[in-house]
């Protein structure tokens, strides 16, 4: 996996944001290496902070701010429960990618997510309109689970699922939203250049 050095829309505070849907992008905080697991999430401090890099938590224009559960005793056994189900959710996404559907098991685990956690919604009026909202509001736990739970059923249900791919130079996954289907890399800033390059070069040599 690259270390950062692509753009800060890429890169923030240390996690990266180039899956495309909330789902890729919270599996990415555990990248797995030649050498083993990475740990991005270790505590509820970094996962505040991780909410904050995705701009998930805020307070109309009061400045982003983990909250304040991710304090609190409860917060360890919610990190625990929270990297458990990240797990279940990397072996339904390799699925995916190998051109399966996920286990039983896990389509179970999320719909009792679901009925345990509905998103709430809200009507605003926008521009003459009613526009019906889902508002993120992180007071407790739950929240997120509300959460993570409709964006794990959006990327199961609404989504290609041959367009959700691992990067082919590294272990990032990423869902491909591009007019063409043909993403091959995380990020031309952190992978495609690099192959690129060493490809370019592999031919210099092979024609000398």
């Amino acid at each position: 996996m690259a270390r950062p050095g692509g753009k800060q829309r890429e890169w923030i505070d240390g996690f990266l944001f180039v899956g495309n849907h909330l789902t890729i992008n919270f599996l990415n905080t555990r990248p797995v290496l030649e050498d083993g697991p990475r740990e991005l999430l270790p505590n509820a401090e970094a996962f505040g902070r991780w909410l904050t890099a995705a701009g998930l938590v805020a307070s109309g224009r009061a400045k982003i701010a983990p909250p304040a559960w991710l304090r609190t005793p409860s917060a360890a056994r919610f990190m625990q429960a929270l990297r458990e189900f990240r797990e279940h959710l990397r072996a339904a996404v390799l699925a995916i990618e190998s051109g399966s559907l996920p286990n039983d098991s896990f389509v179970q685990e999320v719909n009792q997510l679901l009925t345990l956690h509905p998103r709430k919604s809200v009507l605003v009026r926008e521009g003459g309109q009613l526009v019906r909202k889902y508002p993120f509001e992180p007071d407790e736990p739950e929240a997120f689970w509300a959460l993570l739970a409709e964006a794990v059923a959006s990327l199961l249900a609404e989504t290609d699922h041959s367009r959700v791919r691992k990067c082919e130079a590294c272990v990032v996954h990423f869902l491909d939203i591009s007019k063409k289907g043909s993403r091959r890399w995380c990020s031309m800033n952190i992978c495609g250049n690099k192959v690129k390059v060493a490809t370019y070069q592999r031919r210099k040599r092979i024609a000398r």
